[in-house]
């Protein structure tokens, strides 16, 4: 069973990074997307209104490549802290605006081919091994079972990326910790620095960003307090990498870009602060570098 399902996964990568290099993804093109465009296209000057709602974030590709698009896939897990696997858990924050919203901008900042329709999976959907990237969200009380660390070890292993968001402290680090430990107890989660191409692949960033939600930003606009917690200072990006050094995990603590997309058309200062300069920059930068490497 699972045989087969890694070999669809294989031939479905191959597909998205030949499509990526075909249709040029490049530094200069996507920043003068962005450069140009404030707000789904309605405005070709920098800065216009964001977008209030995801209603109209639909587009068609070509039905002779319905399979070769990158899709955007969130993960349900079980969350220890009482909430379950399904609905109201904690891995379903921010959706499905951040989803849908990331994937328009990924679609219209850049040349990658992108479903508009995000999805969900379970880590032991057998589908899982059909897509090469996916997004985990506050993982602070996740707790896997024994199948699904030994399903998710082989998904990453043999080629997939997790790109793992939103949760704050010591606390949910350690917790986090001591779940990615079961899937690799032989591989460290080591700091990303500045330097590495994940920070400046597509868009160059300075600094490793930190995110608030923007329920915080509000309460602490102006004040130059960005994180939510006082354990939660200093944002934290790190990375897990495979025997080959392919990093295959990007762990974003201490931050919340999963708000920064969601809530884009919520508040233009907020758009202009958080989502346009940095939670969508980073975040084309994780894509376009897994499905690349």
């Amino acid at each position: 069973m699972w045989i087969a399902s890694k070999k669809v996964h294989y031939r479905q990568m191959r597909r998205i990074v030949i499509l990526i290099l075909l249709l040029g993804v490049t530094l200069a093109y996507a920043q003068e997307r962005y450069r140009q465009r404030g707000g789904r296209g309605r405005s070709s000057e920098r800065g216009a209104a964001p977008p209030q709602g995801v209603e109209d974030a639909t587009w068609e590709n070509d039905p002779k490549f319905q399979k070769d698009v990158f899709t955007f896939v969130r993960l349900r897990y079980t969350d220890g802290a009482g909430w379950g696997r399904w609905r109201g858990g904690r891995w379903d924050t921010d959706y499905p605006d951040s989803d849908k919203n990331f994937s328009y901008r990924l679609q219209q900042l850049t040349s990658l081919k992108v479903n508009p329709e995000p999805i969900i999976l379970d880590i032991t959907d057998e589908r899982l091994f059909d897509y090469p990237w996916v997004y985990m969200i506050e993982p602070g009380a996740l707790l896997f079972s024994d199948e699904e660390v030994v399903i998710l070890r082989r998904y990453l292993l043999n080629g997939g990326f997790m790109m793992v968001d939103d949760f704050w402290g010591e606390r949910e680090w350690d917790n986090f910790y001591e779940q990615i430990k079961r899937v690799f107890p032989d591989r460290e989660p080591k700091e990303l620095d500045i330097d590495h191409p994940i920070f400046n692949c597509v868009f160059p960033l300075k600094s490793k960003p930190q995110i608030p939600s923007i329920h915080h930003w509000y309460a602490y606009q102006g004040t130059g307090i960005t994180w939510e917690r006082p354990d939660a200072e200093t944002p934290h990006y790190k990375g897990i990498v495979d025997d080959k050094d392919r990093l295959m995990v990007v762990i974003c603590h201490n931050t919340d870009l999963g708000d920064g997309w969601e809530r884009e058309g919520d508040n233009i200062e907020y758009f202009r602060e958080m989502s346009e300069p940095k939670a969508y920059p980073l975040g084309i930068n994780i894509v376009f570098w897994a499905m690349t490497h």
